[in-house]
């Protein structure tokens, strides 16, 4: 039998992508002899894109040893939680026909490893009924990995109340830092249905065999070190092995193979010059928001680059993402904004080369809805950041940006997360600036040197990577 890893992604184009991207990295070991191996979940409001088959084709094309496998469609019940609850149910529905496939894989392959997506969780009780040894792969950082294995004690002091109840009271992360209750992840903040799979989740990383990070040292040493240690839980809980195997960055190009007319725009820039804000597929704001972001960047009399997409929808289940043809930068922009900045600024609908573009020589500052993706482009393009988080954990991540890793200014909005004109003319001019922006532009500069050196020979996501790849091959 041949040596096969499995690899199970969430739903949703971006976490397939990145896993698609670590088996490439699992497949370019040295003697591995390894095939891969994808299952691919149901999700009921899911179909892939045209642009994700081909893309699915193509590295079916390039990389012949992985192989992608879809799983039947399931139904689901027809009330509308969060999103967050509808990808749990929607994975745990997808356990029968998960241990069905896994065991078809089996009988023709021996499989050294099973790697889910945290959110994943649940298919945990699938492959421990195989006896199959787990590992999760947790695409955000070293620092929201220590969170969520506090996340079972925090439950226990928060107890009938909420985070949002609880206003600004700090919880500890031990040895790395205290966390205001309002700075928790979005789907924690008030108690549910969403705020228990949070809960549970962070209680199963413990049965697994091992936590894959997409990360690497330097960039957060004291958070690595510290669940090395086991030291940043409270409680009991035990911490697996860690593996940071980062940075794992997924270059899709651009799009039909031309280079899209922001990068021709970047090319007359003078070095350093542009603030870039793009805020992810996910990053809407209101016609109002943006208005206040046109106006600070007017005042400013900065150069920049501003990928916007439509307002969102006040339709109930609409996506609010309107078709690119369909964008019109002049009816949600303010009367005459793009007229009287178009020496000095480009804005583009909906989508940007992004990696292309943080690499730009022109580009000296990132505004950014502080995505760990993105962060870790940023990062590897040695660009310092402006954080202005949306959803999800990101309003947590600005805090590790700016307080822990010193990366990134952040963007300070009010109680009810409006940013004014006036912080954001004060933050685009102020990451440009030689003085008041020395320290972070500094500090991503060398982490982006080491960022180019953790995959030699003795870089240490090259060792992390062959712990892994041996302790699977020297089993069998």
């Amino acid at each position: 039998m041949n040596n096969t890893i499995v690899l199970y992604p969430a739903p949703g184009v971006g976490h397939l992508i990145s896993m698609v991207e670590l088996g490439k990295l699992l497949l370019n070991r040295p003697r591995s002899r390894l095939s891969i191996t994808i299952i691919i979940p149901s999700f009921p409001s899911l179909t892939l894109h045209t642009t994700i088959l081909s893309y699915l084709s193509s590295v079916s094309s390039s990389f012949p040893s992985i192989t992608f496998i879809s799983l039947p469609p399931i139904s689901l019940p027809s009330t509308h939680p969060d999103d967050e609850t509808i990808i749990f149910q929607s994975l745990l529905s997808n356990n029968p026909n998960l241990l069905t496939t896994l065991q078809s894989i089996s009988s023709t392959s021996h499989v050294c490893a099973f790697i889910v997506d945290f959110f994943c969780y649940t298919s945990l009780d699938v492959s421990c009924s195989l006896s199959i040894p787990t590992y999760f792969y947790f695409t955000s950082s070293a620092y929201v990995l220590s969170l969520f294995l506090n996340f079972p004690t925090f439950d226990e002091i928060v107890k009938d109340s909420s985070f949002r109840e609880l206003g600004n009271m700090s919880f500890e992360i031990p040895t790395l830092m205290s966390v205001p209750s309002s700075q928790m992840m979005e789907p924690m903040l008030d108690r549910g249905a969403s705020y228990d799979e949070f809960v549970k989740l962070g209680a199963r990383f413990s049965n697994s065999n091992g936590i894959i990070i997409n990360t690497f040292d330097s960039l957060e040493c004291r958070a690595i070190k510290a669940l090395n240690e086991g030291s940043c839980v409270l409680g009991s809980t035990n911490v697996p092995t860690i593996y940071c195997v980062g940075p794992l960055i997924a270059n899709q190009g651009d799009k039909d193979g031309e280079k899209h007319e922001c990068l021709s725009w970047l090319d007359l820039q003078p070095s350093k010059s542009v603030v870039y804000l793009g805020f992810g597929s996910k990053g809407l704001f209101s016609k109002e928001q943006l208005s206040e972001i046109a106006f600070g960047l007017e005042r400013s009399g900065v150069r920049f680059l501003w990928v916007v997409r439509d307002p969102p929808s006040e339709v109930k289940g609409s996506t609010g993402v309107e078709p690119l043809a369909e964008l019109d930068l002049g009816s949600i922009l303010p009367k005459g904004f793009l007229e009287r900045t178009k020496d000095r600024g480009l804005v583009v609908k909906s989508w940007a080369p992004q990696i292309a573009v943080l690499a730009h020589d022109s580009v000296g500052g990132f505004v950014t809805h502080c995505g760990w993706n993105s962060t870790l482009e940023a990062v590897c393009a040695g660009v310092p950041m402006i954080g202005w988080p949306l959803y999800a954990g990101q309003r947590f991540n600005r805090i590790v940006l700016v307080q822990e890793i010193g990366i990134a200014l952040p963007m300070n909005e009010s109680e009810d997360r409006f940013v004014c004109s006036d912080e954001v003319e004060k933050r685009v001019k102020q990451i440009l600036d030689p003085e008041e922006g020395d320290g972070v532009r500094k500090r991503v500069l060398e982490l982006r040197d080491e960022a180019k050196i953790v995959f030699n020979e003795e870089g240490s996501s090259e060792i992390a990577l062959t712990k892994l790849v041996d302790s699977w091959i020297l089993k069998h």
